[in-house]
């Protein structure tokens, strides 16, 4: 009987972007999110690396305040080496080489828009104009894809995902593979616009990725709205 009396567990401290922080406020009392960051502090004080750095955990939010995001690209994991995650799904920390799902990203950028692929692969140029380049899980061991798979950050993620959902009319998302689509769930079809396309691996590229355009498909989207159109080129 006891527990039934009990206060609420208090909230976690976040450093997020204020209208992120504002939006999923409930997220970070709830036990889940206790237990994820309990987790995340487990692996630093047994030694495990973890990418990206801290700071960076949440990039995503950081470059995109929710009011601005107009379309929401969606991965599954960071990249696991040295210095690649940097909390935006399928970009690099320049000085690194494009991996290959991105470089396979910008060859159907130029298949569909003519846009030469940048000398990097930093998509931060994609983030600030509205672009929401989120991992489904925003944290990964050093040399371990998918370790931080199931801790809680899918949980976290669907929130953001109801919270866009909610927010917003009109968003366009982006889901490339199986476990982007799985996400739809969270999406109202009837209020925003999902294109779906196979992942850019180069395991998966072929059976859908290439030729489906959701460039250009993204910007037709907007416009019909009345709102600006994405800038897809990089700068160098």
């Amino acid at each position: 009987m006891s527990q039934l009396f009990d206060a609420p567990p208090p909230r976690v401290p976040v450093q997020i972007e204020p209208s992120w922080e504002q939006a999923l406020e409930a997220e970070f009392s709830k036990p889940y999110f206790h237990a994820l960051v309990q987790f995340l502090k487990a692996e630093k004080q047994n030694g495990q690396v973890i990418y990206p750095p801290g700071p960076l955990i949440f990039n995503a939010f950081t470059l995109t305040p929710i009011d601005r995001v107009r379309v929401v690209i969606l991965g599954q994991d960071p990249y696991h080496g040295p210095g690649q995650a940097h909390g935006l799904c399928f970009s690099v920390q320049r000085g690194l080489p494009p991996p290959p799902s991105l470089v396979n990203i910008f060859q159907e950028l130029y298949n569909d828009l003519h846009i030469p692929a940048p000398r990097h692969g930093n998509l931060e140029h994609w983030a600030r104009q509205g672009v929401l380049l989120l991992n489904a899980t925003l944290t990964v061991r050093a040399g371990q894809a998918g370790s931080h798979q199931g801790k809680g950050w899918e949980t976290f993620t669907d929130a953001v995902m109801e919270c866009l959902n909610d927010r917003h009319e009109g968003l366009v998302f982006l889901l490339w593979g199986k476990f982007a689509q799985a996400k739809a769930r969270c999406i109202d079809a009837s209020r925003h616009h999902l294109l779906k396309a196979a992942h850019p691996s180069p395991l998966a590229a072929r059976n859908g990725f290439f030729g489906c355009k959701h460039f250009s498909q993204t910007n037709r989207l907007l416009a019909q709205q009345g709102k600006e159109p994405i800038d897809w080129q990089i700068p160098d």
